[in-house]
């Protein structure tokens, strides 16, 4: 991922100075097993804990001949070993993928600590948005158009609902991706006892693989993958609320705009939803992420390396990109400005159309039929629509051309908006026990 979009900690995760250091880890870990057992020489331990990791533009360089780069570190890390004849045993046994994979692992692990305390933060911020503006009346729409009544603070509930089970399913893929592969060339343990791969597990933390052929099967990295495209997409539901709300016409919402602050270049007056539309488009690229990863869990008789390729890619842009867009979507709901009057004039644009469905009831509920006060109601809506005369208005003129009877007292009480959302006060419980 590009510099504009990583953040330091999620960069450092995925730079190939931290692999280095992680494959010298996972590599010393497997020697201190060797040697616990007697398999090595104790003595060439300390010497290879105390190698340098190599550098990145040193494993380059060997790499360069080698066209392998699991062999150009393990010779640029042989070089900083001293004596260098200990670094004889360093890989005994293993083959690359043992080391790839598990420290593979290990990455995901940790990108996952840092996406997952992001999590946190995002879901503590929708949750408090949202109660503080669980009486901020605004109207609720269908399809873009005005529906009923409701609150502000309910959209903004289900959206932190939304990032709280992104949260439990990243959680969740964590445990999956957790695992140590060092079980040899075909996944055999032929030439490495499996007591290495549990010892490595334990030290680091994670736990040993159920199978291995070589490699670790990809279906719980394409999980990780694709709960990573969950939260980028609840990421983008934020988003594409609050471009809606800033438009011109609707102005119920709005990003914050700094003093100095730009909206366009050509047009001094804008101020454009630029950190919205920020989040769309790199939701975009994290969604981008999921297929290609898939891919890789069939592979080639009985295994190939064609996943690696796409993984170096994906998975770091993916979380890079995911780290990114939380920080993104967390400042964007702390920041963002509510026009709650607006949002009352809104509702009220319509001449009392949101009533419909209320006053369709009440029609019901007086003995009418269903389909005759439905068409009662609808007529006296179009004619709202097409003339912009009160609701109320138009239905006392179609209820006395048909002889229905209306009471005004009771129509007084179910047209109002807080009528509407008088049931949600368990679902704002809910959400003030959100964690």
């Amino acid at each position: 991922m590009i510099e504009r979009y990583t953040l330091p900690e999620m960069g450092r995760v995925w730079s190939d100075q931290h692999k280095y250091e992680l494959w010298c880890r996972v590599e010393t870990l497997v020697l201190e097993a060797h040697a616990a057992a007697g398999r090595v020489p104790a003595d060439v331990v300390q010497p290879v804990r105390d190698a340098a990791p190599p550098t990145p533009a040193r494993v380059a360089e060997i790499e360069e001949t080698t066209q392998h780069d699991v062999i150009a570190f393990l010779t640029a890390w042989a070089d900083n070993t001293e004596p260098r004849s200990a670094a004889a045993y360093v890989h005994h046994g293993m083959t690359s993928s043992d080391l790839l994979d598990t420290a593979l692992a290990v990455q995901l692990t940790e990108a996952t600590d840092l996406l997952l305390a992001r999590l946190d933060r995002l879901v503590a911020v929708l949750r408090d948005h949202a109660l503080a503006h669980r009486d901020t009346i605004k109207v609720g729409r269908t399809h873009g158009v005005h529906a009923e009544p409701d609150v502000w603070g309910h959209r903004v509930a289900d959206i932190a609902f939304a990032a709280a089970r992104s949260r439990d399913r990243l959680r969740a893929a964590r445990e999956r991706v957790g695992v140590v592969a060092i079980s040899g060339a075909v996944g055999t343990y032929s030439l490495i006892d499996p007591s290495v791969e549990v010892a490595v597990a334990d030290a680091l933390d994670l736990r040993p693989a159920d199978a291995s052929t070589q490699v670790v099967m990809r279906d719980s990295v394409s999980e990780w993958v694709a709960c990573l495209a969950i939260v980028a997409t609840v990421c983008e539901t934020v988003a594409l609320e609050v471009r809606h709300g800033q438009r011109t016409e609707v102005r119920e919402l709005s990003e914050a705009f700094g003093s100095g602050q730009k909206g366009s270049s050509a047009m001094p007056h804008k101020k454009n939803p630029i950190r919205s539309e920020r989040i769309a488009g790199l939701a975009r690229v994290v969604r981008a992420a999921v297929v290609p990863v898939m891919e890789g869990i069939p592979l080639w008789h009985e295994r190939d390396i064609s996943h690696s390729s796409t993984e170096r890619v994906f998975l770091p842009d993916a979380a890079i990109t995911t780290d990114y867009l939380l920080h993104l979507t967390t400042g964007l709901v702390a920041d963002l400005v509510v026009d709650a009057d607006r949002m009352r004039a809104n509702l009220e644009s319509t001449g009392g159309l949101i009533y419909t469905s209320s006053v369709l009831l009440e029609l019901v509920e007086g003995g009418a039929s269903r389909e005759d006060a439905y068409a009662l109601v609808q007529s006296a809506a179009m004619e709202t629509w097409n003339s912009g005369t009160p609701f109320r208005e138009t239905l006392r003129k179609r209820a006395a051309d048909s002889g229905v009877a209306l009471d005004e007292a009771r129509l007084d009480e179910i047209c109002r908006p807080e009528r509407y959302v008088a049931n949600l006060g368990p679902l704002f419980d809910r959400l003030a026990a959100l964690s």
